[in-house]
């Protein structure tokens, strides 16, 4: 006979990123830590933040704590929530399903109360009034006020995938207007240096665009080149 599988399975205990690291990526940009990832690290262009508008709601950073919901379903969610260290953030997998939201306006206010730092959803959520007034930063794919159910199963602690990205607890986040993208914290330290390459190279470019440059050399030395075919 086949038992009953658990309603929720839970890895409580990972690695976590210093604070030194969580420093480093809570400065930088959406953009920035692409770059330093070769191209990789975001998890998508439908993930946004639900008041882009307000800088405390817009953004924010911090530790990966993973669930698994599945579809139409927060249990893993609620479990998540009761888990959370301050600092953390939540990112629920709801495998893109946005026919219900699967976190509201109660839930998030408890989040706060424990220092969660933001919530990521691969889904929707609801009561958008009271969420801006609960004061946590949320990024969603929709707002849906269709309510769920809470009947798992669903994990806790484990990998996740989200926007085509496998996301692990322990991971460290960043998440702005321009969306989200997480370091795993196998390559933290690698993709850190690269950062601050990628820093200095754009205040660089920055100074010159404000300085009136209008063409980027590289362009130049292109244009000038053999490598481009005249038509006319």
């Amino acid at each position: 006979m086949i038992h009953e599988p658990p309603l929720l399975s839970v890895r409580r205990h990972f690695p976590r990123p210093s604070d030194a690291q969580l420093a480093a990526v809570a400065a930088a940009t959406t953009g920035w830590l692409v770059d330093a990832q070769n191209g990789r690290g975001s998890l998508g262009p439908r993930i946004k933040p639900l008041f882009p508008g307000d800088p405390e709601l817009g953004r924010c950073s911090g530790t990966v704590l993973t669930c698994w919901c599945g579809p139409d379903d927060n249990l893993a969610l609620a479990a998540a929530a009761a888990l959370a260290r301050p600092g953390d953030v939540i990112v629920a997998s709801a495998e893109g399903f946005e026919g219900s939201g699967i976190c509201g306006d109660l839930l998030a206010g408890m989040m706060r109360n424990k220092g969660v730092a933001g919530l990521v959803v691969d889904g929707a959520v609801r009561d958008i009034a009271g969420l801006r007034e609960a004061r946590l930063p949320v990024f969603a794919r929709s707002v849906n006020p269709a309510s769920c159910v809470r009947s798992g199963p669903g994990t806790v602690g484990l990998p996740v995938v989200v926007g085509g990205r496998t996301v692990e607890s322990g991971d460290l986040l960043l998440a702005d207007e321009d969306g989200v993208v997480t370091v795993s914290l196998r390559e933290a330290d690698a993709v850190l240096t690269r950062l601050e390459e990628v820093k200095a190279a754009e205040a660089a470019t920055l100074a010159q665009v404000k300085a009136g440059l209008q063409v980027p050399g590289w362009v130049e030395a292109l244009l000038a080149s053999d490598r481009v075919r005249w038509l006319d």
